[in-house]
């Protein structure tokens, strides 16, 4: 790889790398498509498709076809009308409704992170330091990426040299890139330090306990408890989430994911008084559509008082 492909790859998010691959080659392989398409290849790919894929899924590989095509110098043929009109007419005729991560509300944190703090006495008492080190990482993991509403691929590529953190104080993350951020150039966020669910305090004890002084915050760990050099990846944080909030007794355990963190404090700031604008400058939203796919909104019948509903709807 030359200069110029190492700064070209650094423009774009890993995650979305390599969703976009994955798209290519199911066009290519597993339909039987070429490249480069023409837009009627494109849409017979689309309808082949309709029946079985997701609306987002479709227009994801879309999306992924495109730059392939802008990358390697061709016209784009997803631009194509007839193209943009199959998709319309797929998402009429297969109306589906946007499935969403269930979000974490703050008593099943307490829930967890008391069944952590539970399981971490345990690892000591008996020796278990391998056991130890999840715990406490798992539980730096939750309470962090629930307080800053941090993506999972967010959580995933946070580096120890860019977070400080001072105990009763509170820390600041600097990620180089994110989602939101177009120019790449770097954004911080930062956490409070609370009286209890503490994202400082767990964060310190984690990195602590690993003894962490550089690389990748949160780490794999082997089963004699040696901290691995490389990252968590992204593919593996859903299923470490939901085997802990199984592990803790958490109902529809499999129904959560990284974007349960994200929902939960979102709807968590909402229900404490906290305005939209607000939300959006803290978790880094550009736009309020963004924002209000995580909120839930606020059932204006929820309020009304049992005994006498028709009253109060005809006040």
């Amino acid at each position: 790889m030359n200069d110029i492909d190492t700064y070209v790859e650094a423009a774009t998010r890993d995650n979305t790398r390599r969703s976009y691959q994955a798209a290519v080659r199911h066009f290519e392989i597993e339909w039987g498509g070429f490249l480069p398409a023409t837009a009627d290849s494109i849409t017979r790919y689309l309808v082949h498709y309709a029946n079985s894929l997701a609306i987002n899924t479709l227009q994801q590989r879309l999306a992924a076809l495109a730059q392939w095509h802008i990358d390697q110098g061709f016209p784009d043929p997803s631009k194509s009308p007839i193209v943009r009109k199959v998709l319309k007419g797929i998402r009429t005729l297969h109306p589906a409704q946007e499935k969403r991560a269930r979000p974490l509300q703050i008593e099943q944190i307490r829930q967890i992170i008391a069944w952590i703090d539970a399981g971490i006495i345990d690892a000591i008492a008996v020796a278990d330091r391998a056991r130890h080190l999840r715990l406490q990482r798992d539980k730096a993991l939750l309470l962090l990426g629930f307080w800053r509403g941090f993506r999972g691929d967010e959580l995933a590529r946070l580096r120890v040299e860019h977070v400080d953190a001072v105990a009763g104080q509170g820390m600041s993350c600097f990620l180089p890139l994110t989602k939101s951020d177009r120019q790449a150039r770097g954004t911080t966020f930062r956490a409070p330090a609370l009286a209890s669910l503490c994202p400082v305090d767990a964060y310190l004890s984690w990195t602590g306990l690993a003894q962490l002084s550089e690389g990748a915050v949160f780490r794999g760990i082997d089963r004699w408890g040696h901290v691995r050099d490389a990252g968590l990846h992204i593919n593996s944080l859903v299923p470490l989430l939901r085997a802990m909030f199984d592990a803790a007794g958490i109902p529809f355990a499999e129904q959560y994911s990284g974007h349960s963190l994200r929902r939960g404090f979102a709807n968590w700031a909402s229900s404490n008084g906290w305005d939209l604008k607000t939300l959006m400058e803290y978790v880094g939203w550009r736009d309020v559509q963004s924002a209000m796919r995580y909120v839930q909104p606020v059932d204006p019948f929820a309020q009304l008082s049992p005994a006498r509903p028709n009253a109060e709807l005809h006040r």
